[in-house]
């Protein structure tokens, strides 16, 4: 569904007689039709999208209809079952990676940026219940609307079961898991030298420092690395763990040709 332009899903509500969000089934069967999801339960909807600062004004009224409780708990849920979707996809697709690797996999691919980004594409933005001065930040890590993601997962989980949860996450993540783990292996390419090599089945990276040259105030440090004896890379840096990083990069470049011909070698 594709909103119409200027109109957020706040503008649309039935009544707005307070400065914060009230119930509203329309808006949320709008933002539920864009999402994808029909909701047995509408309320477990409403819930994952009430943000703990409406219910101080919320308790003040007489009679609201809605459960009284933030999102919370849902979002507790959430990310234990959002967690677990991720973990065993990651396990089958990469059949020979241990688990640090799958850890470090996990955590890119739920992190804070990642959660705030789908939310975003969700409207999730427009349909927070928020107290009076409360308001989603154009922060990149905005805790509310990660937390609303988190959220949602798990009221798909209550209302559908675990498997339109994973369908709900593989959505996303059949879209956006190759290039978010590449870009971690971009900017951790330390680490993701240290995977290769194990899934190669080689010694484990040795980095020496061979040169540092410059005054004290503008040091320049040049490292190697080496696997199985040989150099694989080198690299510069104004700190060692830079020039470290840099010379890991070349060695991931370095390493497939370096095997490749060995393997070639051995079948002469």
């Amino acid at each position: 569904m594709t909103f119409p332009e200027n109109r957020s899903v706040a503008d649309r509500a039935i009544s707005r007689p307070t400065p914060f969000g009230m119930p509203d089934p329309a808006a949320e069967q709008m933002l539920a039709a864009h999402i994808g999801i029909t909701f047995h339960d509408p309320k477990l909807f409403r819930l994952a999208l009430t943000h703990r600062s409406v219910l101080h004004d919320w308790l003040l009224l007489d009679e609201v209809d809605a459960i009284l409780q933030s999102n919370e708990r849902l979002e507790f849920l959430g990310d234990a079952v959002l967690g677990a979707i991720v973990a065993e996809r990651l396990y089958a697709v990469d059949p020979v990676a241990d688990e640090g690797t799958l850890t470090r996999h996990r955590v890119a691919l739920v992190r804070a940026e990642t959660l705030v980004k789908w939310a975003r594409e969700l409207h999730l933005h427009e349909g927070l219940y928020l107290g009076t001065g409360e308001s989603v930040t154009n922060s990149v890590r905005d805790r509310m609307l990660a937390g609303a993601f988190e959220a949602l997962v798990g009221a798909i989980h209550l209302d559908q079961g675990r498997e339109a949860a994973a369908r709900f996450v593989d959505a996303f993540l059949d879209r956006d898991m190759n290039a978010i783990l590449a870009g971690e292996a971009s900017a951790n390419p330390k680490g993701r030298l240290q995977e290769v090599v194990q899934e190669r089945g080689l010694d484990q990276p040795m980095y020496s420092t061979v040169a540092e040259e410059g005054p004290d105030h503008a040091r320049e440090f040049t490292v190697e690395v080496s696997v199985d004896g040989e150099p694989m890379g080198t690299g510069r840096g104004r700190s060692k763990r830079e020039a470290q990083q840099a010379a890991a990069r070349e060695a991931l470049l370095a390493i497939p040709v370096r095997v490749q011909a060995t393997e070639d070698r051995e079948l002469r």
